[in-house]
């Protein structure tokens, strides 16, 4: 093939045009990259996206929210990288709300600043929303950061008050019977507790968030029922959590709420499939109301109560029906021994599936009031509080009663480890030994072998 000086002249427009058009697709890429971003994390415990329940806390948050990190610069010869761990970890939260601000200050550089901001170790992190402040010290995953802005983002501080001296379920206990796992986790959210003694005091205390009554075993004083049916009668928020039908002295308070609870328990067939017993009843069905809107996780209830409260003229309360369990299981019409065999009975016994949860509000003045009554307290006791979506079911109940309604969201959860477990056999660290040390010398030795064989073998060829 001849080439003369007109097929040059067209060759060196060819290239030049390529030239020219890979370059403007390589501006173009990035221009896309700089103004679209998606993210797609394939690992089990999702380490490198947020949970939805962080993205939907950041979708409530109205304005920027401002993180200072006071830390020395990392000393990159020698594998320091806190700063860009940092980095990356925000990133996760700026993908989800773009004006959050990220700033790093050196505090040896400035002192007065760190002082100012109430820094006391390297590493410190202030994060700003709304002129509220909170500091938070590394290492700390998702979970930590997202309920540190869910306490920025809280509005009411009103305390939650807790009936106590009866037996109940004590929101700061360690025993397996009491809820303390969920108190921590209200704690970390914000709430503060309260705990007025109604024998002394003249009467419920106003000013708290919402009084919570966490099934008595003992009867409660006729002074302390009507001091508690007064406080309803004046707007007060309630809880009640109620584990069967025997209302320990409190029959006014359920009088003037509409209330019967159940002497039977629900007993749901398929909990088997769960490797529960039928007296644990399992909920995936949720009644149309805030705390459970979009709420879609499975929650169980150990020996439930169905629960039922009617809204009148003279009352004014509207109810809504929160929970219902054991759509293929039944209510008993009485209580049943601890190792009876559950057996429908047609005459007395009623079919699933059976609410378990009210919610009740009404215009009180110029505010609303709030009660929810659960017939089974033991779904949020410390046994069952790490369940299905138990905690979660309560922080929404808590977060309505307090008027928070914009923070009613499912709650991130921890990130789940993966641990290795080594047999405590000599073959067993072999292995171990040999899995490790394969992938960090071994493999790569191979690999290296392999190219330079195939390299040597073709240089012969």
């Amino acid at each position: 093939m001849n080439i003369n000086r007109k097929l040059r002249f067209q060759l060196l427009m060819q290239n030049w045009f390529f030239v020219v058009f890979f370059l403007m697709l390589v501006v173009l890429l990035g221009y896309l990259a700089n103004q679209y971003h998606v993210a797609k994390d394939i690992t089990q415990a999702n380490r490198n996206i947020l949970t939805q329940g962080s993205v939907n806390v950041l979708k409530q948050m109205k304005g920027p929210v401002n993180i200072t990190v006071f830390a020395t610069k990392d000393d990159t010869s020698s594998g320091d990288n806190f700063r860009k761990g940092i980095v990356d970890f925000v990133a996760r939260y700026q993908r989800a709300k773009k004006d959050i601000h990220l700033t790093f200050i050196n505090p040896s550089q400035e002192p007065k600043l760190a002082q100012d901001a109430g820094v006391k170790t390297d590493g410190e992190v202030v994060i700003e929303y709304q002129k509220r402040v909170e500091h938070i010290t590394p290492p700390f995953a998702e979970q930590e950061v997202t309920n540190l802005l869910v306490r920025l983002s809280r509005t009411n501080e009103q305390a939650v008050m807790y009936l106590d001296g009866h037996g109940e379920r004590n929101l700061l206990g360690v025993r397996n019977h009491d809820i303390g796992e969920f108190g921590k986790q209200l704690e970390a959210k914000g709430f503060k507790f309260a705990n007025p003694d109604l024998t002394i005091a003249q009467a419920v205390p106003s000013n708290g968030a919402m009084l919570v009554i966490a099934s008595p075993q003992v009867d409660v004083s006729d002074v302390e029922a009507k001091k508690i049916k007064a406080y309803l009668d004046a707007g007060g928020n309630l809880l009640w959590l109620l584990d069967d039908d025997n209302l320990r002295g409190l029959n006014e308070v359920a009088d003037y709420l509409g209330l019967q609870v159940s002497p039977g328990i629900a007993l749901d067939m398929a909990s088997a499939q769960y490797g529960a017993d039928a007296r644990v009843a399992f909920a995936s069905l949720y009644g149309e109301h805030a705390i459970t809107t979009n709420f879609m996780l499975r929650t169980l209830f150990p020996e439930a109560h169905q629960v039922t409260a009617k809204g009148t003229d003279e009352n004014g309360w509207k109810v809504s029906n929160l929970v219902e369990v054991a759509p293929n299981g039944w209510l008993s019409a009485k209580k049943l021994a601890k190792d009876a065999k559950p057996v429908f009975d047609e005459k007395n016994d009623k079919r699933g599936p059976i609410n378990i949860g009210v919610a009740l509000e009404r215009t009180y003045g110029k505010k609303g009031q709030r009660v929810v009554v659960m017939g089974n307290a033991n779904f949020l006791s410390n046994t069952f509080i790490t369940n299905g979506g138990n905690l979660d079911l309560g922080v929404n109940i808590v977060n309505w009663l307090a008027g928070d309604d914009n923070l009613i969201t499912i709650q991130p959860m921890p990130l789940k480890d993966i641990n290795v477990s080594i047999p405590d056999t000599d073959q067993g660290r072999l292995v171990a030994w040999i899995v490790f040390h394969g992938f960090q010398y071994f493999i790569p030795l191979g690999f290296m072998v392999a190219g330079f064989y195939f390299w040597w073998k073709r240089r012969r060829a």
